[in-house]
């Protein structure tokens, strides 16, 4: 009897991505006969190589060897020749539409696609007559498709990593020598738009605050980038206790393993956000133009730990990337640094 095989599909950008790791985790422990192919960017690999004994990954680079219609005819040729019992698209774009429509339309019936919930989101961002309620989180979403196909089962997921955190030595010595008798904290300051990131400025007062109260620490620095190398340069000049993590360490699978021994990170509504909850660290997350209702907080996050303002014009954005209502980012720059402070030692006293 053929075993079932089921392609799941994600193209997006990282964070978005890591989102789905909880999701086919669960899947995958529920039906261990079944075969679970992920396809997506080749930076996901990390994410999902070995999750699970039954997932498997495949990459497609859209922008170079798949782009266009040619390149996704060929993508098609290459995943039919699997002979796929199910598609599960996590996406819904003009790519992966296409490609479950091939599907369907050559040989198979069980294809089902993500309800994005559009109509509620555009009533969630609108500048008059909000509807401000919880949405569907991404997780719900993910999981509603696989129900759709057949397969019912109860999300659960605790950890890229077992109990204790990743192998540290196969971090650097300058980190993994590091003295774990202070505490680790992560700060992951930048995000893709201006209306998610938090006033640079302010966070130089956060770090200053964990500095002068927690002597023995280390603070990492998350985030690659010109912006990145050179704001993170200056902090570490002037904070004994920064670490500039991307000159430390070269690869995604590196840094997943340092986020799982942080006692903390602080992060925008960001991918950052997104790995650390797939190694269990609580995240300080703050938000501005975003919103949490629009169903992106990470994995097993608690409300507690969510920054942001109550303001009339919040949130104006579903990913951050249109122009401020009001032109001064106001959502962002009045969250006091030490409300973000306070978040921390909360999360930290137990650790003292």
């Amino acid at each position: 009897m053929k075993k079932d095989h089921i392609l799941v599909i994600r193209f997006s950008a990282l964070g978005d991505t890591a989102m789905v790791v909880p999701i086919v985790y669960s899947l995958a422990e529920a039906y261990p006969d079944l075969r679970i192919t992920v396809l997506s960017r080749p930076f996901a690999r990390s994410l999902f190589e070995n999750l699970h004994p039954n997932i498997f990954f495949m990459e497609a680079d859209l922008k170079k060897e798949y782009k266009g219609i040619k390149g996704l005819n060929a993508l098609y040729r290459r995943l039919s020749a699997k002979k796929f019992t199910a598609v599960a698209d996590l996406h819904d774009v003009l790519r992966s539409e296409y490609l479950r429509l091939r599907f369907q339309f050559d040989y198979i019936s069980k294809v089902r696609h993500i309800d994005k919930h559009r109509e509620d989101k555009r009533h969630l961002m609108r500048s008059k007559n909000k509807i401000l309620q919880q949405l569907p989180t991404s997780f719900d979403n993910y999981t509603e498709v696989f129900h759709k196909l057949g397969y019912n089962f109860k999300p659960h997921f605790t950890s890229l990593f077992p109990p204790g955190g990743g192998p540290l030595e196969r971090l650097p010595q300058s980190i993994s020598q590091r003295s774990q008798a202070g505490l680790w904290i992560g700060i992951a300051p930048f995000a893709a738009h201006q209306g998610k990131v938090y006033p640079i400025e302010r966070m130089e007062e956060v770090i200053g605050m964990i500095a002068r109260k927690y002597e023995h620490s280390s603070i990492f620095l998350f985030g690659r980038g010109e912006k990145e190398d050179e704001t993170f340069a200056r902090w570490c000049q002037r904070f004994a206790q920064c670490v500039h993590v991307a000159s430390q360490l070269q690869s995604l699978d590196e840094e997943l393993i340092l986020m799982s021994h942080l006692q903390v990170l602080v992060s925008m509504d960001s991918a950052n956000m997104h790995l650390a909850s797939l190694t269990a660290t609580p995240v300080v997350s703050v938000w501005g133009a975003t919103h949490p209702y629009a169903g992106f907080l990470g994995w097993n996050q608690k409300s507690g730990n969510i920054v942001q303002l109550d303001l009339p014009c919040r949130p104006c954005s579903i990913y951050g990337n249109k122009p401020c209502l009001t032109g001064d980012f106001a959502c962002m720059k009045q969250i006091p640094a030490e409300v973000i402070f306070s978040k921390i030692e909360e999360n930290l006293k137990k650790f003292e």
